[in-house]
C-alpha cells in the first residue's frame, strides 16, 4: 500500500478506539481520553502493530481492547488491499487539549517514510490552522 493508504488505515484503527464503542472489534464502554488524562504525563500511546500500551497507565480492560485492535490489524489492511508488512511503525498517542479530545497517528511504511498527522474530536478530523493569508488549512503532517 502507498503511504496515504497507510495513513488511512491507521486513522480508521486509531478513531475506533478514540469513539469508545469499537465495532470494529466488538468491545464497547472504553475512555481511551479519560484513561490518558489520568494517566501520568496526560496521554495514553499505543502500538497497534503490536497491539500493546507503550506509555501511559491503562486498565486491563482497555488493555485488553488495544490487543484485540492490534489483532484486527492484519484484516483490515487486507480488506484495503494490503498487508500488515506494509507498516513498520503505527503508534498513536491519545490526551486532551484545554477544549477537546486530540489523537496523533505516526505511520511508517515499509520504505522509511514516515509521517505524524493530528487529529481532533470524536469522530477524529484533521486539525486545522489558519495560513499566512488568513485562511483555515488543514494542517501539515509532520515527518
Amino acid at each position: 500500500m502507498k503511504h496515504d493508504e497507510l495513513r488511512s488505515v491507521a486513522h480508521n484503527l486509531a478513531d475506533s478506539l478514540a469513539s469508545g464503542i469499537g465495532l470494529l472489534i466488538g468491545v464497547y464502554e472504553m475512555d481511551v481520553f479519560g484513561e490518558a488524562g489520568r494517566s501520568p504525563g496526560g496521554s495514553i500511546i499505543v502500538d497497534l502493530l503490536r497491539g500493546t500500551v507503550v506509555e501511559g497507565k491503562p486498565s486491563a480492560s482497555l488493555r485488553r481492547a488495544i490487543a484485540l485492535y492490534g489483532d484486527a490489524l492484519p484484516s483490515l489492511c487486507a480488506s484495503h488491499g494490503g498487508s500488515v508488512e506494509d507498516f513498520r511503525e503505527l503508534k498513536v498517542r491519545y490526551w486532551y487539549s484545554r477544549t477537546e479530545r486530540r489523537f496523533d497517528v505516526t505511520v511508517e511504511d515499509s520504505a522509511g517514510r514516515r509521517s505524524t498527522t493530528e487529529y481532533a474530536g470524536v469522530p477524529g478530523k484533521r486539525v486545522k490552522i489558519l495560513d499566512a493569508q488568513g485562511r483555515l488549512r488543514p494542517k501539515a503532517h509532520s515527518g
